[in-house]
């Protein structure tokens, strides 16, 4: 093994088999063996889930979030590190087993992009619009990182539109109170240059079980069920055998959007059925709200039969606690099959 001064590229063997892979400067150890194909065990790539935890065998590697919440205490005292948080400051050996299943179906990149369009949806949440050279090449519900001018570390976005030959790259955007990703992705103008990495993620539609698809979605979650729903809608085959059905949940009508979505695309207005939710009575307009009203999980649960919730194929995305009450509901009030639930978790 020999390192690249050049170019600064690394290589990460993986002890006990025949694979390795390079790693340059600016990647982490995940995002390199993703970026070789490597079917590298993880969730989030935010330092949250612990799942590409690894130990060190040989060489050094700088630790970037020493607090990420993926590690426990007593795992650190072990000497376990995270993939997602790790560089390698030379050629390095690693302990881990690899995942055929988590090998990235298309292989993550970096490409510089720019802002070309801001579109508001609601009071704090809005689509964004980014070309980049060349094709967008990503599944529906995968997400990338973006990598924000000023901001330090890079922050996950799904995409909300389908992949395409003109290299354009949206993201439907909730902006957090205080969130300086949200906050400085808000504040740039059109033209505005960052870098763009990805595609990333477990979550996306699987188009070969033959089964019905319900997409769930809280907040700025709508991203990946939008990119969902449309890849759905406009497959004439799957259309033929298969019902697709939304739910999405906000604090209070001013906070949903897809009404939006559901009047500009034809085939989601006559092929997906879509139920809404407020969650707070308090909310501006509440008092006249005639929809649902409670926890989407709850709708969800309403709507469903029990008898038939194992049929289905399940997307969530949204705020932590929504995402584990719906797995909760699924997996162990309606006896849904794991493989058959589908959400990547942010922290």
């Amino acid at each position: 093994m020999g390192t690249d001064i050049k170019t600064g590229i690394h290589t990460v063997t993986i002890a006990g088999g025949p694979l390795a892979f390079p790693c340059g400067e600016d990647d982490t150890i995940l995002s390199g063996g993703l970026r070789a194909g490597i079917g590298l065990p993880h969730e989030c790539l935010s330092g949250g889930c612990g799942k590409c935890y690894f130990d060190l065998a040989a060489g050094a590697v700088e630790d970037i979030w020493p607090e990420a919440k993926g590690l426990s205490p007593r795992a650190r005292e072990r000497g376990r590190r995270l993939a997602c948080q790790s560089r390698p400051l030379g050629d390095c050996t690693i302990k881990l087993r690899p995942d055929p299943a988590l090998a990235p179906p298309i292989r993550p990149a970096r490409r510089p992009a720019r802002l070309v369009s801001r579109r508001m949806l609601a009071p704090g949440m809005a689509e964004f619009a980014f070309a980049a050279e060349g094709a967008a090449r990503f599944l529906p519900g995968q997400f990338a990182l973006l990598q924000l001018p000023g901001v330090a570390g890079r922050r996950a976005y799904s995409m909300s539109n389908l992949a395409n030959e003109d290299g354009r790259w949206e993201f439907v955007v909730r902006r957090v109170p205080g969130g300086a990703g949200t906050g400085r992705l808000f504040e740039m103008e059109e033209g505005a240059a960052l870098e763009l990495d990805g595609p990333y993620g477990n979550a996306y539609l699987r188009t070969d079980t033959g089964r019905d698809i319900i997409c769930i979605a809280g907040g700025s979650g709508l991203s990946p069920i939008i990119s969902i729903a449309r890849a759905a809608v406009a497959d004439d085959e799957l259309l033929e055998h298969r019902r697709i059905t939304v739910f999405y949940g906000g604090r209070g009508p001013d906070d949903l959007c897809t009404t939006t979505f559901w009047q500009e695309n034809h085939r989601l207005h006559t092929h997906a059925e879509c139920h809404v939710a407020i969650s707070d009575p308090t909310a501006a307009g509440a008092a006249d709200w005639t929809g649902h009203r409670g926890f989407i999980h709850e709708i969800v649960q309403k709507v469903l039969a029990s008898a038939d919730m194992p049929n289905f194929d399940y997307y969530l995305c949204g705020p932590a606690p929504m995402v584990e009450a719906l797995v909760e509901l699924l997996e162990t009030g309606a006896s849904v099959p794991r493989g058959q639930i589908h959400y990547d978790s942010f922290f």
